[in-house]
Parts: structure tokens; sequence; C-alpha cells
């Protein structure tokens, strides 16, 4: 993958010399960063995509992620680009941002997101980036770069996801319990098993739209701020929708995720498939479909959100269907203590790594 990359942005710019030739394999470099970041989402949020068909024993671990990432790689020609135009350039001013910035919020990021692994939390990759991305940028040019209607549709859908996520699985929860309210738990679990299938491809296809569109738009910031914008423009057409981004950059994102997915994920997969609430066929069907209707509506607008923050409220939405006790609300105190840390902390390892990226490694390309 890094070698076709290579080829692809070596075949679009005449070879330059010194200063700039280095610069062109530090873009590569960081690249292949945030392919890396785009693999630890996936390996990290593989959880979430499998851990409801995994917990209900519709599949077991290596078929589920097999089957998640396989539409984690669909969504690539199912949604269009959005999402990534909006990380890209809706939310720091491109004018006042450098390779070192992206360089730094990508390293903050990939931090933050191995810690909260080794803890075993379900925390948000989204946020990790987006707070990584914007501790940098604020690191180098001040409070000023960041674009305040950007921020607003973020800051709103940390708080919409898990809401509308809840909602949405309690709702599905209680018409699915009166609709077969008659029949017995044999049935309904037998009726349900390969709707399983359905609901957890649905919620792997949407987690795919919207988190592998962050990284995208990380490498079009990345290369407007090198001023290579050309080679990530798209302007082509797949499946109706308008992609405007470069096809290599939306082919390498979606493989990066996917790979993770494959990799990744078993042991947040206990928190999320049994940890919060014991989840049934039906239950698990409910959660996956409301999280899946969640994202998707939100890559549709091109507004980044949390996946992790979509299925978690959906679980507890389903989980509190069946009396407050159902749930183990201690997890989702420290889901949600996560969550309100995710950004700032991710934030702060950006800034403190741009500091070092701009005086250790800046000097040595200039």
């Amino acid at each position: 993958m890094i070698g076709l990359i290579t080829q692809t942005l070596a075949a679009t710019t005449a070879a330059p010399a010194g200063g700039a030739h280095s610069t062109i394999y530090l873009i590569i470099f960081v690249i292949a960063l945030a392919l890396i970041f785009d693999f630890l989402n996936g390996f990290h949020d593989a959880a979430n995509s499998v851990a409801t068909i995994v917990a209900t024993r519709i599949l077991s671990p290596t078929t589920a992620v097999i089957w998640a990432a396989v539409f984690n790689f669909a969504a690539a020609f199912v949604f269009g680009t959005k999402v990534a135009r909006t990380i890209g350039e809706g939310m720091i001013d491109t004018n006042q941002i450098d390779i070192y910035v992206v360089f730094g919020g990508l390293i903050g990021a990939i931090i933050w997101n191995i810690v909260t692994w080794l803890l075993a939390l379900p925390t948000s990759s989204s946020h990790a980036i987006i707070g990584g991305y914007a501790g940098a940028a604020v690191a180098k040019g001040g409070m000023g770069v960041l674009i305040v209607g950007g921020w607003t549709k973020i800051v709103l859908f940390i708080f919409l996801s898990p809401i509308v996520g809840f909602i949405l699985g309690a709702i599905n929860m209680i018409c699915l319990s009166w609709f077969f309210r008659k029949s017995s738990p044999q049935k309904v679990e037998k009726m349900f098993r390969p709707l399983r299938l359905i609901s957890a491809g649905a919620y792997s296809l949407a987690h795919g739209s919207n988190d592998a569109q962050k990284t995208m738009g990380i490498i079009v910031a990345l290369l407007i701020a090198g001023n290579h914008k050309a080679w990530a423009e798209g302007g082509f057409k797949m499946m109706g929708h308008d992609h405007d981004v470069a096809l290599w950059i939306i082919l390498s994102c979606y493989a990066a995720i996917s790979l993770g997915t494959l990799c990744g994920g078993r042991r947040i997969m206990k928190t999320m498939g049994s940890g919060i609430t014991r989840l049934q066929t039906a239950g698990a069907f409910s959660a996956e479909l409301a999280a899946a209707l969640t994202i998707s509506y939100a890559s549709i607008r091109g507004t980044p959100l949390s996946t992790t923050h979509a299925i978690t409220g959906s679980i507890l939405g389903v989980g509190t269907t069946k009396g407050i006790r159902s749930v183990r609300w201690i997890w989702g105190q420290r889901i949600i203590m996560a969550w309100i840390l995710t950004i700032p902390c991710s934030a702060f390892m950006a800034a403190v790594a741009y500091l070092l990226v701009h005086w250790c490694i800046q000097p040595l390309f200039h």
C-alpha cells in the first residue's frame, strides 16, 4: 500500500531537488503515519462493529471481524466524501497549518488510542484525531486557527449521537417486543439470527463511511499544507455520490481501516458485547440498526461523529428497556469519563508532539 502511494505521488510531480525533495518524502512519511492511525482506528473500533454479534454467538470472533472488515471497505463505494472535506478544510484554517501540525496531530491521536486500548476503554478514535489535529494547530497558531462553524457541528454531535442512538435503540426494542409479544423466545431467536448478519453489516458499512473519511480528511489537509492540493482532488461520481477526494486516498484509507478491523478488537469486544448489558439477538439487532441509522445520517450530511458514541448509546437504550438495573452503569460512567477526556488529552499530547517535531525535525528539512 505504501509503495502504491509512493508511486502515485512520484507520478504526479517532477523530481525536485534539495529541500523540496526531502519535503515530499516527509509528506509520504506522514501519509503512512495517517494510514497507521487509520489501521489503529479499525483495530480499536473493531469491537464496536462485532461485539454484539459475537456476544450473541451468531458468529465466531474471527468470522465476525472478517464480516465487519468487508463492509468497512464496501463503504468506499456507497458513500460520498463530505466528512473528509469537513475534516480537511472545514475545521482548521488551512492557511495557518503546515506538515508538522498534521504530523503532531497524528502522533497525539495514536498515543491516546494506544493508551485507551490498553485500558480496554471504548473511547472515540474520531475525537482523538479531531482533538489531536486541533491541539497541534493551536500550538502553532493559537485559537484563531479554529473554524467555529465546523466545530459547532462536531460539538453538537458529541451530545446528539449517543442520545439519538439511545432513543432509536430503545424505540426499536420496544417495537420489536410489542410486535413479537406472543412469540416464544426460541422462535424470536431463530428468526433474528440471519437478520443479525444484516444489522451487523449495516453498522460496519456506516462505521467505515464515517471513520475512514476522517483519515482521508487529514491526508487532504496534509497535501494542502504541503502545496500539493492537486494530489488530493477527485472529481468523479460513484454510486450517485460526488467524490471530490482522489481515488488513491479513498482506497488507501478504506483498506487501512478494514485491515485494522481484521486484526483487532478483542479487549474492547468484551466491554461492548456484555460488559454494559446482556444482549439477546433481537436487542443486538435493535442496537446495531439504531447506530447504523445515526452514523449514516451524519455521513450523508458530512458531519464527523463518534461511531463509538452511537453504538454505546444504542446498547444503553436497548438495555434500559429491560429495566434500569439491567444496565451496568459503572461502564457507562467510565466510558463517559473517557469521552470527556479524549479531546483535551489527545489535543495536549498532539501539542507536545508538534513542539517536539517543530524543534527537532523541522530544522532537518530547511
